[in-house]
């Protein structure tokens, strides 16, 4: 181990009285070390890297003790990883694969033997970095890919720099050519760590980092102090370098956030051409340097290095050259619609020059990230956290380049150390110090076959898990039930309420059973147009764009003493029940055009839209009104906006518009018997059980039953659906259409 000193950028977050609580339990210690190492983005990003340990326990057959491997199970996150995330891997079962093994041409065959060599009844899919841990003479074992790390493996000078590296902080890290990870790497670094017996890590060019130590805690220091030291050493470099990236180009346009989210719905609509996916947006200080430099369209063209970058990323993200200073947010609305088709037949150029007969079917052409000068990043995916993960790894790969470019000197030399040949070197793409993996090792790894049998056993995604829904009138009664029911579903969306407090209640319920990344919670006012926009605005701003818009809110006007409304209640009930929906109509029908994607809108009306009663005027002839407003918005806003509604008979349980003065008014109107000391609930069945009794399933309706149809018409079971109410009134012979 190397002399331990303290560190610049980093924290030691080992707890040595937490540990010694563990009881000396390995892998209860080794998931303690992954998860401190998780914690922070400059040592590894989400997903990223292995940590493993080898330990001994009793073999089930015979009960002895032997050497078991646990390593990070495939797809798993060190910083989130639970004990059962690790796979479990008898050693000498491992050991026997090298007498197997025909060659680097056949080392795919080898990860069918992961399973076969299980310990026990463990069955976590060992990850395919499971032979470079197994054959390291070291108890414990970390690899990572910190920024800092990659940056020297991603530099034409890497080698150099990291001799000039151990000398400095008196390490011996080990420099290791590309290799695809895979059993042929684990061979190459178990060679270099025998050539090299006295080494305290390993750089792999254009890949990542290896550290280790003989016991939990030495392995997490050396990792720790490996990585500050690195930071430290880049550090000093772009301090002497100055600028990034080549210098300003594009300056960071003001209202970056505002255009961002007009462009956002044509940006997403855009590349939704195969499946849709959700949004993500970045406008911090790297993400603005690297889009707004002079080499950020050559060096996104190169894309990223690691691995694990462009497995999220793609080979390369888009660049859009946008002049912010000369050019209007119209343009680049024409931009992003012009010229996506020049990236998708790039791609699918890359694809088609490396793919093989074997390889997996093009999944999308579409990026994954795209860059904006002024702006910054747009990162998508099938959820908000792949889409923000996504983002985050590509402003990972923006630290690389930027330390690749600070470590620039003299000049570049052939072959370049990531080759581990002076024809593989030929292959390599190097700009200004930065070196992209050839096409060919990217392609192999973004359409690994075994990626692909990753994918495969993902599960399959919920109904509504890449739509975006604004619930209006969600802070209670059926619009919560809608948020609740979407939000099962996989849904994306926002609660918006007159009532933002109890909005925010139900985001929070909605992400108790989902994800809290997936919900937001808003403030909106349905008279007021201004207000609808805002909403509409920050719903764009969370995830990109719309795909369902609910309206359950109305208000209910309460007579005078006279039995009257005065004319502002009456004015009023009509600006919110009906005028209200068709401004919410007016302020979205920008998105859907820019998003040019199918789109659902479902209102609220009533079955006493067709009852007339007394008493209650404004109300029902409000929403007599928003019948037809529905028909009205389902011509003007086909093809792609399917406008619907439903009519609910009166719902009690849970209604704002039932308040418990109301309610108690209502009982003692039909004579129905109750007691001062009910709760409100209680108060409210009493009542929902009355009008129950003139249906003909005499069966109370509840806000269940409303989302149920709201949720069903604003899915695609109901596809060739617009422009009808549907009852929800429990067989109301009163209300039936004539």
């Amino acid at each position: 181990m190397p002399e331990i000193k303290e560190t610049t950028y980093l924290k030691d977050l080992w707890n040595e009285e937490h540990a010694l609580e563990l009881g000396g339990d390995q892998l209860a210690l080794l998931r303690y070390r992954s998860n401190l190492l998780g914690t922070d983005l400059r040592i590894t990003n989400f997903g990223g890297g292995n940590t493993s340990s080898k330990i001994e326990l009793p073999d089930p057959f015979t009960g002895k003790p032997v050497r078991v491997l646990a390593v990070k199970g495939s797809g798993g996150d060190i910083g989130s990883i639970g004990e059962s995330g690790f796979a479990l891997l008898y050693l000498d079962r491992l050991e026997h694969l090298k007498e197997l093994y025909r060659g680097e041409k056949y080392e795919d065959e080898m990860v069918r033997y992961y399973p076969l060599s299980a310990f026990g009844e463990n069955r976590v899919a060992a990850s395919i970095d499971t032979p470079l841990h197994a054959f390291l003479p070291f108890t414990h074992v970390d690899h990572l890919h910190p920024d800092w790390a990659i940056a020297l493996a991603a530099s034409a000078n890497g080698k150099r720099k990291l001799d000039q590296f151990n000398k400095e902080f008196g390490r011996k890290i080990v420099w290791v050519p590309w290799q695809r990870p895979g059993f042929e790497l684990a061979l190459l670094i178990e060679r270099a760590v025998k050539e090299n017996p006295d080494a305290d890590g390993l750089i792999l060019g254009g890949h990542g980092l290896f550290t280790w130590g003989m016991t939990q805690r030495d392995c997490y220091l050396n990792s720790v102090h490996t990585i500050d030291q690195m930071g430290e050493f880049i550090q000093q470099h772009q301090a002497k370098k100055g600028s990034q990236f080549g210098g300003v180009e594009h300056s960071p346009v003001q209202d970056r956030k505002a255009i961002a989210t007009q462009i956002l719905p044509v940006l997403r609509g855009t590349l939704s051409s195969n499946r849709r996916v959700v949004a993500h947006y970045a406008d911090d200080d790297d993400a603005l340097a690297f889009a707004g430099s002079k080499w950020a369209k050559e060096l996104s063209s190169l894309g990223t290095s690691c691995p694990d970058h462009f497995l999220r990323t793609r080979v390369s993200p888009w660049f859009i050259d946008w002049d912010p200073a000369n050019e209007d947010v119209q343009a680049l609305k024409n931009r992003i619609r012009d010229e996506v088709a020049a990236y998708r037949a790039g791609y699918k150029k890359y694809y088609e020059e490396w793919a093989t007969s074997e390889s997996p079917k093009l999944r999308d052409s579409n990026p994954s990230v795209v860059v904006i000068p002024g702006l910054g990043l747009f990162g998508f995916g099938k959820n908000k956290k792949e889409a923000r993960i996504t983002t985050e790894f590509f402003i990972n790969a923006i630290h690389v380049m930027a330390g690749a470019n600070a470590l620039e000197d003299s000049g570049v030399t052939h072959p370049l150390p990531q080759a581990r040949t002076a024809e593989q070197s030929k292959q390599f793409t190097e700009f200004h110090n930065y070196v992209a993996l050839p096409r060919s090792e990217a392609f192999r790894i973004e359409y690994w076959a075994l990626e692909e049998a990753k994918l495969q056993r993902m599960p399959a995604e919920a109904e509504f898990s890449r739509k975006i829904a604004l619930v209006i009138g969600g802070a209670s009664g059926i619009g919560r039930e809608v948020a609740l029911l979407l939000g099962r579903r996989g849904a994306h969306l926002v609660v918006a309420d007159f009532d933002q407090t109890g909005a925010s209640k139900v985001a929070d319920e909605v992400g108790a059973v989902s994800s809290s990344e997936f919900v937001a919670a808003t403030a909106v006012d349905l008279s007021s147009s201004e207000s609808l926009a805002e909403a509409i605005r920050f719903t764009i701003s969370r995830f990109g764009g719309i795909d369902i818009i609910v309206n359950t809110a109305a208000i209910y006007p309460v007579p005078g003493p006279d039995g009257e409304l005065s004319e502002a209640q009456w004015a009023k009930t009509f600006l919110v029940n009906v005028t209200g929906n068709y401004l919410l109509a007016r302020q979205t029908d920008w998105v859907f055009k820019d998003q040019n994607l199918s789109v659902t809108m479902v209102l609220t009306s009533s079955a006493n839209a067709v009852v007339p009663k007394k008493g209650s005027e404004a109300y029902d002839t409000s929403k007599a009104a928003l019948n037809h407003l529905i028909r009205e918005l389902a011509i003007k806003l086909s093809p792609y906006v399917r406008v619907n509604g439903i009519a609910p008979a009166t719902v009690v349980a849970g209604s704002t518009m039932f308040p418990r003065d109301r309610v108690m008014q209502s009982l003692q109107k039909y004579k129905i018997e109750f007691s001062e000391s009910e709760t409100t609930e209680e108060l409210r069945a009493k009542l929902a059980d009355f009008y129950a009794q003139r249906t003909l399933t005499k069966r109370p309706i509840l806000p269940q039953d409303c989302a149920n149809a709201i949720v069903w018409l604003a899915g695609d079971q109901c596809g060739k659906t617009t422009g009808h109410v549907i009852p929800v009134d429990g067989g109301l012979s009163e209300a039936y259409l004539r």
